[in-house]
């Protein structure tokens, strides 16, 4: 079998299985199985396949086809170029996010021209830790703490620091929220990607995320805000004079919690819009 006989006969299979765009899934299986980039398989069409190679893309594409995550098949997911490895312990981090992470160290970097002193943020809830990490990374000074109430998503999150070498730069904390952090903490920016799909919708999301991804990650309540709501309530007292909450949110879920968080006295400064021109990103502040 040819490396592009294998790719045509996968990419059938994965279609007939559901598989969102199966031919580009089929690439990556085999180009990460022979370990090389996916455009050289283009060079390479005519190479036969070794028999172990065969049995070894077979594995992959029939486990694929059970709908687990690529990203999980692989080991890894890219996220602003950073490589993190993820597994059912944290949400495979999404490309939206990456807008998220990019609006945090953009304030984070203007901050730091004005005020000498280090910058201070939390990612509360950080999960696979691809927020923390990306903004320990582009911010150099700032010093970094991220929370999660599960320990082995917080455990996932130490290594995937320690593989980019920033395990020194980032402070880990477990336990529920701001009730972990030292007394006192303030921030000059409270991040969030926190879970925000309702509860009655979990059991209709696409098998890779309903069966792969932990529900404590993905359940936000009746109407998936529950965890807006707390942000909203808590935050406040955390961030410093001018500091910053920026939040990720749900499908059609941007003026409820435009509302929400205006109840609680904030000022909502953007709302911004993912690659699919959705409402993803809201950024708000106290007087």
């Amino acid at each position: 079998m040819t490396v592009l006989e294998a790719i045509q006969r996968s990419t059938e299979f994965l279609a007939r299985k559901g598989v969102d765009s199966p031919r580009l899934q089929a690439e990556l299986l085999l180009a990460h199985l022979l370990e090389q980039p996916r455009m050289k398989l283009y060079l390479d069409f005519e190479r036969a396949l070794t028999p172990a190679e065969i049995d070894g893309f077979r594995a992959l594409i029939k486990r694929r086809g059970q709908r687990e995550p690529l990203q999980h098949i692989i080991g890894s997911a890219s996220f602003c170029g950073f490589e993190i490895t993820v597994n059912r312990d944290a949400l495979i981090p999404r490309s939206e996010t990456e807008l998220l992470a990019e609006r945090g160290w953009t304030f984070l970097n203007q901050l730091s021209t004005l005020n000498p002193q280090p910058s201070t943020v939390l990612d509360f809830g950080t999960g696979s830790g691809c927020l923390a990490i990306t903004l320990a990374c582009k911010c150099a000074a700032a010093e970094v703490y991220a929370v999660d109430i599960s320990p082995e998503a917080l455990a996932l999150a130490r290594r995937n620091a320690a593989r980019h070498g920033l395990a020194e730069r980032i402070r880990f904390l477990q336990g529920d929220g701001f009730a972990a952090l030292p007394e006192g903490t303030r921030f000059d920016l409270i991040i969030s990607n926190p879970p925000y799909i309702p509860s009655g919708d979990i059991a209709s999301l696409p098998p890779e995320v309903r069966d792969y991804d932990p529900h404590r990650a993905l359940d936000g309540g009746p109407d998936g805000l529950d965890h807006g709501r707390r942000l909203a309530a808590e935050s406040a007292r955390f961030l410093k004079p001018h500091g910053r909450l920026m939040l990720e949110f749900g499908d059609g879920q941007a003026e409820r919690l435009r509302e929400i968080l205006q109840q609680q006295k904030w000022i909502v400064e953007a709302i911004e819009e993912d690659y699919t021109h959705q409402p993803r990103i809201m950024v708000a502040w106290r007087l």
